[in-house]
């Protein structure tokens, strides 16, 4: 049974990312969508362009009760495997979607107008084009504000709900901020997540650790560490903070003050976000 308040998670496919020739602007960017309706990513994967990593990784994300969006490898060259992988993940057979179908040939005839040519529904690589609305059997749109080539969604049978989108962020953004407006708007908690840090000047991680762990123990949030070596205003130091909802965040973090005080620690700024 799926939970009432599930997690959402992030899925990259492509070589180009893993070999470096491509640096990834997903995860931050969804985190940045998150972020602003009051939600957070639980988790993110990149995965190379490999069926069998693809669909394990898809299995994987079909068996959960997650809310999680899939970038890249739905379009029609040879390597583009996210829909084949889909469907073999979920057992079920390719189709083309006669909503896909109809969006697809709607684009072919915007661009030959665009051209001044005839549309040719015939040429081969107007045929080819279908390819691209080939999904999985049971499959939803998602509409492309683009250039309304759909990508598309999927359920698993752990209640996980996988959105497809292209690898293209000029794409995938519009794509996957339509389906937290229109999907999960009833998830959203505008200004009910924050996170506040400050900036601890010199101090070692361990010696913090026994706080950070009292702190967790006796408020509902989570405590987070980031140390730096070498920052070139602060020096060595570690930004310490708490998330969570505003409220529990306000005493945990006058609570973590506190306790830095106490063992007479050098504070810098103070970070809300």
């Amino acid at each position: 049974m799926s939970r009432v308040n599930p997690e959402f998670g992030l899925i990259i496919v492509g070589d180009e990312i893993l070999s470096g020739k491509r640096q990834d602007k997903h995860l931050p960017k969804v985190a940045e969508l998150l972020a602003a309706r009051g939600l957070s990513l639980a988790w993110a994967r990149v995965v190379g362009d490999d069926r069998a990593r693809i669909t394990a990784a898809l299995r994987e994300a079909f068996a959960s009760t997650d809310v999680v969006f899939c970038c890249g490898g739905i379009g029609a060259t040879p390597d583009d495997h996210t829909r084949q992988c889909a469907a073999a993940a979920l057992g079920v057979e390719l189709a083309l979607h006669p909503e896909a179908a109809r969006l697809i040939e709607q684009r072919m005839r915007d661009i030959a107008a665009e051209q001044g040519v005839p549309f040719e529904p015939e040429r081969p690589d107007n045929v080819h084009r279908y390819n691209m609305g080939v999904f999985p059997v049971g499959a939803a749109i998602v509409p492309n504000p683009y250039n309304k080539i759909p990508g598309f969604s999927c359920t698993g049978p752990g209640g996980a709900a996988v959105h497809f989108v292209p690898g293209f962020p000029v794409m995938a953004w519009p794509m996957i901020e339509w389906l937290l407006d229109e999907r999960y708007a009833h998830l959203q908690q505008a200004n009910a997540w924050q996170e506040r840090s400050v900036i601890v000047m010199g101090a070692m991680e361990a010696a913090l650790t026994p706080l950070m762990e009292s702190i967790e123990a006796s408020h509902a949030v989570k405590v987070f560490s980031l140390p730096s070596v070498d920052h070139p205003t602060y020096g060595r130091h570690i930004e310490l903070g708490v998330k969570g909802s505003v409220g529990a965040v306000g005493e945990a973090f006058e609570a973590l003050l506190q306790g830095l005080r106490s063992r007479g620690v050098q504070l810098g700024p103070e970070l809300v976000r």
